[in-house]
């Protein structure tokens, strides 16, 4: 019996990761381990006959309990993102604790090219990789893109005013939808690609802020018009509207990050992991037009 951890599991990824383990790889829920902070969190997780242990990211000693006897772990990275350093040694302490439990194979989740990314929390991303790869443990890295999911909390509004402020400039993105990073995950559990590999997930295609705002507004029915802004002007209309000040310059870094060219990749690696092809922005956005309303 191979038994696969997923930590985070009360997250949306962690959530979605066990939702394709058992009803797309047909995973029985015995080889499951669903782990979190809050274990009675996973009560409706634990009647489904997944067994649920405690794992908290800044306990390094408990961690080491939580990984003893599991073959495989899912580290997602956490939500640690208001206190510099703090997201980065809570995962140090999870790859420390999986060499010291005897895992055999590791699989994170990371963001692209985190060695010349300009978003704030790249550096937790390369660290954490830099970390897995001197352990010696075998792994399987996946660099999730910018997620499609990030466009349900601004675009409402925008819709609602009409105008979309953006400092992303003349760059492209290829969004992905979480569940299917979560769907890649489950993948690379079930079934790691052979050694050690570092994958890019992303959506089809990469798209630029007025093709976006054009299938914005296709599948919403409402206009919308992209407003090109600096990232000082942005971040001062963020902050206006009372956002706290580590998530306004996370979201000023991404759209630098997308017009540095950052997150301008496509590639064939979801389907390789999974045999299916990614949902396009379009498709996801159909799926959640109630959400854009």
């Amino acid at each position: 019996m191979t038994r696969l951890f997923v930590t985070g599991a009360n997250g949306h990824l962690g959530r979605a990761t066990l939702r394709h383990l058992l009803e797309t790889l047909k995973i029985a829920p015995s080889d499951i381990v669903a782990g979190s902070r809050d274990p009675s969190k996973l009560a409706d997780v634990s009647k489904l006959g997944i067994e649920t242990r405690e794992a908290d990211f800044n306990d390094k000693a408990g961690l080491v309990q939580a990984f003893t006897g599991i073959d495989r772990l899912l580290i997602v990275s956490t939500d640690e993102l208001a206190t510099p350093g703090k997201r980065l040694k809570q995962h140090r302490n999870a790859v420390e604790a999986a060499a010291t439990a005897g895992v055999g194979h590791v699989v994170y989740t990371s963001m692209p090219n985190p060695d010349r990314s300009l978003v704030t929390f790249a550096p937790d991303h390369l660290g954490t990789e830099e970390a897995i790869k001197a352990s010696g443990l075998r792994h399987t890295i996946l660099r999730n893109a910018w997620y499609a999911d990030n466009h349900l909390m601004a675009m409402p509004h925008n819709l609602h005013a009409g105008t979309w402020h953006t400092a992303m400039g003349d760059g492209r993105v290829s969004n992905i939808s979480r569940d299917d990073c979560a769907r890649a995950a489950a993948a690379a559990l079930a079934k790691p690609p052979a050694g050690n590999s570092t994958l890019t997930l992303t959506g089809p295609e990469s798209l630029s802020a007025s093709e976006i705002a054009a299938i914005v507004s296709a599948v919403a029915g409402k206009p919308l018009q992209v407003v090109p802004v600096s990232d000082e002007q942005l971040a001062e209309g963020m902050t206006a509207a009372g956002l706290p000040g580590f998530l306004v310059a996370m979201l000023v870094s991404a759209d630098a990050n997308v017009r540095a060219g950052n997150f301008d990749v496509v590639t064939n690696d979801f389907q390789a992991l999974t045999g299916a092809k990614p949902q396009s922005l379009r498709a996801f956005l159909e799926d959640h037009r109630a959400a854009l309303a």
